[in-house]
């Protein structure tokens, strides 16, 4: 598939000042990435497509198309009216993924749920990618981007709402939620939902583990389920052009449980992510045709 008459395109994507998009890795030192969206570019560029990293701010924005790919939960303000210099720029809508903002879990002290709950962290990845950020600027002698960050060790299960302290409600950076694994039928184990989207083209898949907490790295079954359409409606309005939702049915509907904006992928699910590059790399072509 080529874009509308055949034409190149340039395509910018927008990272951190001190985001690692790419990397050179093994004896042979071939060019590689953490990030998801590493894979569709080299599939894009296949097709003919020129692709520009283009970290930090002060590049002149030169290109049809670009992506805002800066891996932090919120996006600092002055990357986003960067990206507004560009044609046409994905995600610029999505600059907020915290909990708060997208979980439909989070719950308060005087919520009427009866089961139990989990303690998370407001930010995505418990924080470490804004940790790594401050780390990398400190080094480079300049301030830290997100100097409010604090240090979370992981998640916390407890049995109701009354096993949570207080104050826990209190903090800005902490979040509670329903904790509602969802079941897996025909075992001991619990199931979770991952939806990888670009444009109109998508994979969702069912991922099972024995761990009521489900990771890409801990799945021994996965098969393809249908996207529900609410879902369909909250990408819509957290504004995503590209991404991965996780989330779990509960009761008969879709609780979407995290929105990333900047997915990477387990080693071992290298070769799942990678099957579905053709097609999300059409979806990324649909688009082109659309600003087109």
């Amino acid at each position: 598939m080529r874009p509308s008459g055949g034409c190149m395109t340039r395509i910018a994507v927008i990272t951190h000042e001190f985001d690692r998009f790419e990397r050179w890795r093994g004896p042979l030192f071939r060019r590689g990435s953490s990030y998801m969206l590493f894979g569709l570019l080299e599939e894009l560029k296949r097709r003919g497509h020129s692709v520009r990293i283009i970290p930090g701010t002060s590049a002149k924005p030169e290109a049809d198309i670009a992506v805002l790919h800066v891996d932090a939960t919120v996006t600092p303000p002055e990357y986003v009216e960067y990206a507004r210099a560009f044609p046409f720029c994905l995600n610029i809508g999505a600059a907020d993924i915290s909990k708060r903002r997208v979980s439909g879990a989070v719950i308060g002290k005087d919520d009427d749920w009866q089961g139990p709950v989990i303690v998370k962290s407001n930010l995505n990845n418990l924080g470490m990618r804004e940790q790594a950020l401050n780390r990398r600027s400190l080094r480079a002698g300049k301030p830290k981007p997100f100097p409010d960050v604090e240090t979370m060790e992981g998640y916390s299960v407890h049995a109701s709402l009354l096993d949570v302290a207080p104050a826990i409600f209190d903090r800005s950076d902490l979040v509670v939620e329903k904790f509602i694994p969802e079941p897996e039928p025909e075992s001991d184990g619990f199931g979770a939902r991952f939806w990888i989207f670009c444009g109109e083209r998508e994979r969702c898949t069912r991922h099972v583990s024995p761990q009521s907490l489900v990771k890409g790295d801990d799945t021994i079954r996965r098969e393809p389920v249908p996207v529900p359409e609410e879902l369909r409606v909250l990408r819509r309005q957290l504004g995503f052009d590209y991404g991965k939702f996780d989330f779990v049915m509960h009761e008969g509907r879709a609780v979407l449980l995290d929105a990333n904006k900047t997915p990477g992928g387990a080693r071992n699910l290298s070769a799942f992510l990678a099957a579905g590059n053709a097609n999300l790399a059409d979806g990324f072509e649909g688009l082109i045709r659309q600003v087109a």
